[in-house]
């Protein structure tokens, strides 16, 4: 797989928004803290089955992630590594990343769409934007925006798959996946 420049600067932004922490590097604990702050900003309790599903689905990504890309066994990510793993095709095809992707999206909406009507609206999405992806409120409400196609205040899943697979898949710079995770420098 080609990295364009574009693509370049997405991958620099999705990883900036893994690292939790800071340091240059994705590990583990990046995903832990990530899940911990998700499932404390709506609420819920180390026992709560969806935060336990949170958690699950967040370390099986971890789990994924590091077997494809930490190819120096230091049980990190570097920014390299992470894109060098795109460019041998970590994703595959938009079809089976539909596939991996929809069952963390489902746990994902278990967690922050709390009056269960199977959309989030702004408060619900800025909630997990900032608690999972470290996205500033400003950026969230901007993202929910463009992905509340009719205008109705409501993002469905379907609208954050297309969102998010338009990030990894799409050269449009004017389209979903430009901004889904804040602002590209």
């Amino acid at each position: 797989m080609e990295i364009t420049a574009f693509l370049d600067r997405k991958l620099t932004r999705r990883f900036e928004t893994y690292d939790s922490d800071q340091d240059g590097y994705v590990d583990r604990s990046d995903f832990e803290q990530a899940g911990a702050r998700t499932t404390a900003a709506f609420g819920l309790s180390d026992g709560d089955l969806r935060a336990k599903r949170l958690h699950e689905h967040l370390l099986g990504v971890w789990d994924h992630l590091a077997a494809v890309t930490d190819t120096n066994d230091d049980d990190r990510i570097s920014l390299t590594e992470y894109k060098t793993a795109f460019a041998r095709r970590l994703l595959g095809r938009p079809e089976s990343f539909d596939d991996s992707y929809l069952p963390f999206l489902d746990t994902l909406m278990a967690v922050a769409d709390q009056n269960g009507d199977g959309h989030l609206g702004v408060d619900e999405y800025v909630r997990w934007a900032e608690a999972l992806v470290n996205l500033r409120p400003a950026d969230a409400r901007a993202a929910h925006a463009r992905l509340d196609h009719d205008g109705d205040g409501l993002v469905s899943t379907d609208d954050l798959l297309a969102a998010i697979r338009a990030f990894y898949f799409s050269e449009d710079p004017d389209g979903p996946g430009a901004w889904l995770f804040g602002p590209l420098d």
